[in-house]
């Protein structure tokens, strides 16, 4: 790795294994514009934002050169500005500035460079043919109109999740983004995973934005409204209110959702018990069987729609434990069904989820009652939760502390970890391993179910059985690790598959943040596992309480589902 000392803008700075210049120019307290760099994706160098110049006068894009010792640069000659803003200017050109009323309004990476940088009018007309919105999808929405080809959702769709559903079409003037011969995403094999929201810089591709249903709900003197609230959401949510990244406001949230007019609110992390004590004893059962192997969790409905689409003969391999925001839901419905024929009211269920492609779940007919209604009603995304809740006014940082209400407030800390990388297994772990002692959740802390390495493994003693457990996060790696199995070299009993890198923290509905920020969130959960009142799912009494009140027939209608080909 290359280490040397570079002159950026006169000032004395060393490298050691940095990948570009740009890199350097950052450690050096500048920062550099961009609007289709990523370091978790390719180079592409297209922008020219992040221009620099030589001392010969040579321009060229920071993200794509190498550093070298001895190499003297300027990031902010006249040049340059005069550069930048042109780009700026032609890009805002091609892009339909209605800002006022654009989702991204005030998030826009377009907008705020344009301000940055003094542009404050156009010179030039855009005379293409923009294609159609497209408002297919359950998770996102595509407005062609406000693209600025930037490339960042055709890199990640293609590097992060493997599925390549958009790409570039035609040249020059005309080029534009798009799926394959201008189909919508609907008519696609899109998973709603989101993430082309998450990285795009402009409205171009956005979350599908229910806000408006979830007021409608709660102003209905009609309906009572219950939400549930997943643990990734509670670490991310603050940091729209400037209160640190990763700090856990699951207290000022109900606080702020009680105020709102929600009736009742409840935690996930009681539904994720249940589902870890269910998808535990499917496990042992399965060990006691001889597979089907490998076990796959079922947590993701992003990877769960990837299996339907494109490899379904691995269907059987998933639990058939539903995701704990769907058992949730099921209980909840079921719980309200008395109480509303007695009240002449309607429960409707809202959960906030850090994740697109739960939007697309909720929808799912697998999650519908006899009557076609759907467990969840509405999912909103942290994103959307942070929008409602500025919209009331209402300081979050300046609420006082109110808990969620019982019986379903109360989760194990293997629950809260449920929201990162990893969380759903050592769950798993924790309830299979039949050493329930302190020294058992300290070797998990320093096993291999924890990092963030893309491809994670880990082997426990299970009586006689030694278990192969396998962590995989981004779509792509385990696209990757299914062809190793294929080819016979490896082989798992359980393996848990999150599609977006990180897990949930770096779902596509929460606040948009780089790699440091995901992992403060992550350490954040971890910090509500060790200051949980226990552990394990099987020391949840009202969890353990409700499983033994149910019948063999109740738990398969509320808590397991069957997915099929598509």
């Amino acid at each position: 790795m290359a280490k040397g000392i570079m002159y950026i803008d006169g000032q004395r700075v060393p490298f050691d294994g940095e990948p570009n210049v740009l890199t350097v120019i950052r450690k050096a307290g500048i920062e550099m514009p961009t609007f289709c760099y990523y370091s978790d994706l390719s180079v592409y160098g297209a922008c020219r934002m992040c221009v620099v110049e030589d001392e010969r006068g040579k321009i060229d894009s920071s993200c794509s050169m190498q550093p070298r010792d001895g190499l003297k640069i300027r990031t902010n000659t006249a040049r340059l500005l005069k550069h930048r803003r042109m780009i700026l200017e032609l890009m805002l050109a091609s892009h339909n500035c209605n800002c006022a009323i654009c989702e991204k309004s005030g998030q826009c990476h377009l907008q705020e460079l344009a301000l940055q940088f003094g542009v404050r009018r156009v010179r030039f007309q855009d005379n293409r043919e923009i294609a159609a919105f497209d408002d297919s999808s359950p998770a996102v929405v595509r407005d062609p109109s406000k693209c600025i080809l930037c490339g960042d959702c055709v890199r990640v769709c293609e590097e992060s999740i493997g599925m390549g559903i958009i790409d570039f079409a035609k040249r020059g003037y005309n080029m534009q983004v798009t799926p394959a011969f201008g189909r919508k995403l609907s008519e696609t094999n899109c998973i709603s995973c989101g993430q082309c929201s998450a990285v795009c810089p402009t409205g171009a591709i956005t979350v599908y934005n229910q806000i408006g249903p979830a007021w409608r709900a709660i102003h209905d003197p009609n309906k009572r409204v219950v939400v549930q609230i997943a643990p990734a959401v509670r670490v991310a949510l603050g940091e729209a209110f400037g209160m640190g990244n990763g700090q856990n406001v699951l207290y000022q949230m109900v606080s702020a959702l009680k105020l709102m007019g929600v009736d009742e609110v409840y935690d996930t992390i009681f539904g994720a018990d249940l589902t870890t004590i269910e998808e535990s004893n499917e496990f042992l059962e399965r060990v006691k069987n001889g597979g089907p192997f490998p076990m796959f969790t079922s947590c993701c409905p992003a990877w769960v729609k990837y299996l339907e689409k494109c490899n379904p003969k691995y269907l059987k391999n998933i639990s058939s434990c539903k995701s704990p925001m769907e058992m949730f839901g099921a209980l909840v419905k079921d719980k309200y069904a008395a109480k509303d024929a007695e009240d002449g009211k309607t429960t409707f269920h809202i959960a906030i989820m850090p994740c697109t492609a739960k939007k697309m779940e909720a929808a799912r007919p697998q999650f519908k009652n006899a009557e076609g209604k759907p467990d969840v009603d509405l999912v909103l995304t942290t994103q959307e939760v942070i929008d409602m809740i500025k919209e009331s006014g209402i300081q979050l940082g300046e609420l006082e502390y109110e808990s969620p209400d019982l019986p379903f407030g109360l989760g194990s800390g293997s629950a809260m970890i449920y929201g990162t990388t990893g969380g759903v297994a050592e769950a798993v772990a924790r309830h299979c391993l039949p050493d329930k002692s302190k020294n058992t959740l300290r070797t998990l802390e320093f096993s291999p179910l924890r990092g963030n390495e893309a491809v994670r493994e880990c082997t426990l003693q299970v009586g006689e059985l030694e278990v192969k457990i396998a962590i995989v996060h981004g779509l792509i790696n385990a696209q990757n690790l299914i062809r190793e199995i294929e080819e016979g070299k490896a082989f798992y009993h359980l393996i848990e598959v999150m599609t977006c890198v990180g897990g949930c923290v770096g779902g596509a509905g929460q606040p948009y943040g780089r790699k440091a920020v995901k992992d403060q969130r992550r350490d954040g959960l971890y910090q509500a596992d060790k200051s949980a009142p226990f552990k394990r799912a099987e020391y949840n009494p009202g969890a353990v309480s409700l499983l033994n009140s149910m019948s063999e027939h109740e738990k398969h209608h509320l808590l397991h589902v069957s997915y099929v080909e598509e």
